[in-house]
């Protein structure tokens, strides 16, 4: 639901808002003591609600960090919808980095990325944050191109471009773990080099 000027509704946004927070709350405590060694009580506890609120947001302890796994991938979803007709990906993505310097990424997801690669259960919230991103990327790169989402050539690139912004993501949680300062330009070129990649296609 969102108002007339576009906005989400009030009660939506604080509903983002704690997700957000359980989310953080979830990932301060899964580096500290583990994942197995937190509950979702303690989250609740951390959070300041009650267990049953948590679950009420979450099915499980570990989908508690969804939302900042899928902050990132909604961000670039979003920027993509301005992608001009006449622009290729790359002078796209490199054109709107030259418009914009990339924020900061905040350690807590750094942290988050990384134990992706650790961690089963949270390997697999992070690739279903990508699952679900991938048919918005079909149907974009559809309405670009005049053709399907179910086309297997769209399926194939839509699946291309999640699998880098997932690669560029990873290579630079782990490339600046000891820089929780990392910037723009950090960012870009990991994701620029991941896209870079993608666009030769297979050149073996």
């Amino acid at each position: 639901m969102v108002q007339e000027d576009g906005r989400p509704l009030l009660a939506e946004r604080r509903k983002a808002a704690l997700r957000f927070e359980i989310a953080t709350e979830a990932v301060r405590l899964f580096a500290r003591q583990g994942v197995t060694g937190t509950t979702g009580e303690q989250i609740a506890q951390a959070v300041g609600i009650s267990s049953r609120t948590l679950w009420r947001h979450f099915p499980s302890k570990e989908s508690c960090v969804l939302p900042l796994l899928s902050a990132g991938l909604e961000c670039v979803v979003a920027q993509l919808r301005h992608w001009p007709q006449d622009m290729s990906l790359l002078d796209f993505v490199l054109e709107s980095l030259r418009a914009c310097e990339l924020p900061s990424v905040a350690p807590v997801t750094l942290d988050l990325i990384r134990m992706t690669t650790t961690d089963p259960a949270l390997r697999s919230v992070w690739l279903q944050a990508h699952d679900d991103a991938l048919p918005v990327l079909g149907q974009l790169l559809a309405r670009r191109s005049g053709g399907s989402p179910d086309d297997l050539r769209i399926k194939v690139h839509a699946a291309t471009i999640n699998g880098a912004l997932r690669a560029a993501s990873e290579d630079f949680a782990h490339r600046y773990a000891e820089d929780p300062g990392a910037a723009g330009t950090e960012i870009a070129t990991c994701l620029l080099t991941a896209l870079r990649a993608a666009a030769e296609g297979l050149p073996y």
